[in-house]
């Protein structure tokens, strides 16, 4: 299934990247089996590679509008990425012209860069998913050859959960901290010395980083859910999604 729905990709001339398990182990080594595989593209795009997966004969939907379909056969399952659950960002072009190649099932298909790979993974922290391990693992392995002025762009304002990486990183790896540039390291620690509290209503940014364990705070405590609109992207409709 899944050489046959890279193959037609390709010959659709639709452009993507695999991201996931297979990803993280071209980037890092790690290799974890998997039963799924996570197909980035540009939102404008989803529906076609929607369309195209279902003329194969493969169950095609989509499931959430603003960021994820998801095709089946059998116990397969490929999922369409083009946003981010949380509303925060989509897949851009720069993701695709960005990807480099690498083989897979006899194929030679491009793979998510580890700059959108730490990208993608650093707001998921659900109780009983959290991708932290991957992203330290990705720092590791692509130090010395990634862009990191690239992944700080990515970040923009949410530069604050870098920072809690790279402290991260620190932690788990006290002996191969000079692996992170000292120039990032001294923007971001300067950044945060003068960063005061935020002015104006008073928002939770859990939300962002977990679906459900935040709920508390926004549904019993009056912070304002930062996944919103007029501070973030979604509706109450995108939400639940």
């Amino acid at each position: 299934m899944y050489r046959r729905a890279l193959s037609a990709l390709r010959a659709a001339q639709i452009p993507f990247a695999v991201g996931g398990a297979y990803a993280l182990g071209v980037h890092s080594g790690i290799h974890r089996e998997t039963k799924d595989l996570d197909i980035f593209t540009v939102p404008r795009r989803a529906r076609e590679v929607l369309t195209l997966f279902s003329e194969l004969g493969f169950p095609s939907q989509m499931v959430a509008r603003h960021w994820l379909g998801k095709v089946t056969w059998e116990d397969a399952v490929i999922d369409i990425i083009f946003g981010f659950r949380n509303g925060i960002s989509q897949v851009d072009e720069s993701w695709l012209d960005h990807a480099p190649e690498a083989p897979l099932f006899d194929l030679s298909v491009p793979i998510v860069a580890v700059e959108e790979m730490i990208w993608s993974k650093a707001f998921v922290m659900e109780r009983h998913r959290y991708d932290g391990a991957d992203i330290l693992h990705l720092m590791r392995a692509g130090a010395a050859t990634m862009d990191w002025k690239r992944l700080l762009g990515r970040f923009g304002s949410f530069w604050p959960m870098l920072l809690h990486y790279l402290v991260l990183y620190s932690f788990v790896y006290p002996s191969e901290r000079s692996r992170i540039p000292d120039w990032l390291v001294r923007d971001l620690t300067t950044r945060w010395h003068q960063m005061g509290d935020a002015t104006g209503a008073e928002i939770c940014r859990g939300t962002l980083l977990s679906h459900v364990q935040y709920l508390h705070d926004v549904t019993h405590d009056g912070l304002r859910d930062a996944r919103l609109q007029p501070f973030g992207q979604l509706t109450p409709e995108n939400v639940d999604e």
